[in-house]
Parts: structure tokens; C-alpha cells; sequence
């Protein structure tokens, strides 16, 4: 792997994950911890939409059958969603997820003696048998009586009836706490395998440190490696009745002379930005690394597969993709970070290829650089990009 195995960056698996441990890994994420008298609202709203999101992908699967394959890893993933809010609110508030664990899964006259020790989430739930999901009939059931919980806790802190109210809001979330535990019974879905799911997506978007891995062509020969600093210039030129762009790296063209390839004009003639911005900080870029002619021959395979016409078309689609999605949003201009959803479905586009091992973080990093380059492209219609892979940057540089 390019970077750390989530065991070695958590320091458990999921059969001894524990609850607080759980919760204080989830914790070192949540970025809106400190909100003043709102603190509350966005981790309820939270767990009341993911809750919603479970209830939609049953709904998807009772409709698409056997059709919807992604539903098992699907309904995961999104109990991982629901733990995490659910660690966030009690976090807000001080409450200890091991406490509230222990009492959901114990009846109540036996609270008093319970021992004050931190349960795996493997302990909530013994009997996971994994056979299979039950009739969707009682998880659906559980999950409708779950979201009127949630959405009676969200109207009682919108009403400011829990404010100061500790022990009413713990009352809620054991309840919550109980009925997802029942949710997942009838799901076949094991918490434990749900909570370090949620640890890995978690870390793989927002890292407490980011880490750059290691350049993939690190071990290659230097005549096969990606130049690791690039100084690209991108400028307009009016042919007959066209307008083109042009590139020219130490005095001598690079590439096809580029249109929009599109009746309405939108500037993706200066896309190769972003292949720039994807050589300097992902480490990858089959289309530079063909421009350059520095494709990986020593190793046929890699050559063929990573370094190929495949891989090439890969990259240029997922161009493409991002700049559709880029420029319904004015181009990315003043947002610091991207929807979850359209980073992980970059991580499908390159599945099976050596760029899906990037964290999502330096996806992140990746498309908002490229498109902060984009936009001075288009104030100034000419440039220097310079794509620095050692120092893992890439700037605008103003061309005379």
C-alpha cells in the first residue's frame, strides 16, 4: 500500500474496537465541535439525514432487487454515518458512548452495577451471525420508529426544552443508542465492522495530519519518472477564425493546440491545469507522463496498464467530469473544501488503477489547486503553471 494500513493507525481492528476509543478517534474529526448554543444541532440534523439515508437504501433495494449489488457495503457505511453523529452529540454534551452503550444492551435494574469499564462494540452485539440479512419488513419497521426518536430529540433542542437538560438528552440517546443496535440486528450489519469503516473513511478524508505518500514512480529510473518540477506555459493564439491554446515547456510545444471541443465556450481549453495539478501533488498522471514520454517500459505490465491509453482516457474523464461538476459551481471559487460524494466517486472512476490509493484528502488538495490555477488562466487568458512534485504544489505564475 502507498500509505499506512488503518490497523496501523488506530491501533486496533474492528473486533476490539471500543466504544470510547471510537469516539475519541471520531471526536479528533469534527471540525464544528466548538458552535456556542448550536452545538447540537448539526450532529442531530446529522443523524437524523443519515438515518434517512439508511431508509433510502432500503427502499433502493426493495425496488432494484438483486439488481442493487452495493446494497450490503452501502448499509455500512452509512450505520458507520449514524454511529458517528451519535458519538458527536454525546461528545458535545460529555456523555461517555461506553456508558450509553452498556445501558442499551442492559436492562435497567442492573445499571447501577454495571462495571465502569470501555465494551468492544463486538460485545453490543455477540450474536452477529452474518447469514444474511432478515425480512426488510422489521428493519424498516425499527428504522421509521428510530427516525421519529431522532426527529423528536432535533424538535425538543430546537424548542430549547433539553438546554441544560443533560440527563433528558442522555435518556434520548440511550433510547437512539438502543434501537440502532436492533436496526443492525436486523440488518446482519455488525456495529463493530461499521465503526472502523467509518474510522477508515473518516481518516481517509479528514487526516489530523496529512502525510503525503510516496511518489508512485519513486523506484523507477530517473528517464521514467515524472519531471518533478514542470514550468508549463499555457497561452490563447487566434488561428483563421478559432482561438486555440497553446503549451510550450522550455521553449518547445507540448501537446495538441486545444479548443473547448463545445458550441458554448467555457475555457476547458486550459484544462491540462489539472493534469498538472494531479503530476504535482497526487504523483500521478498518465496524460503528463505521456507528454513527457517518461512512461514506465522497464515494467511491461505497468507500462500497459498504468501508463496506457486506458489509464490516459481514465484521466481525461475524470477531467472532464470534475469540470462539469466545477463549473455549475463557479469553479470551485471560495469553497476550502468538496462534497464527500464527488471525491468518492473519483475514487471509483480510478478503481483498479495505482491513483485509487491516494487519500481522498489529497484528492481534495488536488482538484481545488488545480482549479485555483484555472481561475487566474482565465483572468489573465495566458501563464505559467508550475507543477512542483517535490514540494507538492502548483502556482501561477503571470506570462508576459
Amino acid at each position: 500500500m502507498i500509505y499506512a494500513k488503518p490497523h496501523q493507525i488506530f491501533g486496533e481492528s474492528s473486533e476490539s474496537l471500543t466504544l470510547n476509543k471510537y469516539q475519541s478517534l471520531a471526536q479528533k474529526t469534527d471540525a464544528k465541535a466548538h458552535e456556542g448554543d448550536r452545538a447540537l444541532a448539526f450532529p442531530l440534523l446529522g443523524l437524523f439525514g443519515e438515518i434517512g439515508s439508511l431508509l433510502s437504501e432500503l427502499k433502493k433495494k426493495q425496488r432494484d432487487a438483486d439488481s442493487y449489488v452495493g446494497y450490503q457495503h452501502s448499509v455500512i457505511e452509512e450505520f458507520g454515518d449514524v454511529l458517528w453523529y451519535l458519538s458527536a452529540t454525546a461528545s458535545r454534551v460529555g456523555l461517555r458512548l461506553s456508558h450509553l452503550g452498556q445501558r442499551a444492551v442492559s436492562p435497567s435494574e442492573h445499571w447501577d452495577t454495571l462495571p465502569q469499564d470501555d465494551p468492544t462494540f463486538v460485545g453490543l452485539q455477540p450474536n452477529v451471525t452474518h447469514t444474511g440479512p432478515k425480512p426488510p419488513e422489521a428493519f424498516e419497521q425499527t428504522l421509521m420508529t428510530l427516525a421519529g426518536h431522532v426527529g423528536h430529540t432535533l424538535a425538543e433542542y430546537t424548542a430549547g426544552r433539553l438546554t441544560n437538560n443533560r440527563d433528558a438528552l442522555s435518556g434520548d440517546l440511550l433510547a437512539i443508542f438502543r434501537l440502532l443496535i436492533q436496526a443492525a440486528k436486523e440488518a446482519d450489519v455488525s456495529l463493530a465492522d461499521a465503526a472502523y469503516g467509518n474510522l477508515v473513511k473518516i481518516f481517509d478524508r479528514w487526516p489530523v495530519e496529512k502525510t503525503y505518500p510516496e511518489l508512485f514512480d519513486t523506484a523507477f529510473d530517473q528517464d521514467e519518472q515524472l519531471p518533478r518540477l514542470i514550468k508549463m506555459e499555457l497561452y490563447e493564439k487566434t488561428i483563421g477564425e478559432n482561438l486555440y491554446v497553446y503549451q510550450r515547456c522550455n521553449g518547445i510545444k507540448v501537446g495538441d493546440r486545444l479548443t473547448d471541443n463545445k458550441i458554448e465556450e467555457d475555457d476547458y481549453r486550459f484544462h491540462d491545469v489539472f493534469h498538472l495539478s494531479c503530476a504535482a501533488l497526487l504523483g500521478w498522471s498518465p496524460v503528463i507522463r505521456s507528454l513527457f514520454r517518461v512512461k514506465r517500459k522497464s515494467q511491461p505490465k505497468i507500462d500497459e496498464t498504468e501508463d496506457g491509453a486506458r489509464a490516459i482516457l481514465i484521466e481525461e474523464g475524470v477531467s472532464a467530469w470534475i469540470f462539469n461538476h466545477a463549473h455549475r459551481l463557479n469553479f470551485f471559487e471560495n469553497m476550502d473544501r468538496l462534497d464527500y460524494g464527488l471525491l468518492k466517486a473519483v475514487r471509483e472512476l480510478v478503481r483498479g488503477y495505482e491513483a485509487e490509493h491516494c487519500p481522498l484528502w489529497l484528492w481534495e488538495d488536488a482538484i481545488l489547486e488545480g482549479y485555483r490555477v484555472f481561475r487566474m488562466l482565465r483572468r489573465y487568458r495566458r501563464g505559467v503553471v508550475v507543477a512542483d512534485l517535490i514540494n507538492r504544489k502548483v502556482i501561477f505564475e503571470e506570462m508576459p
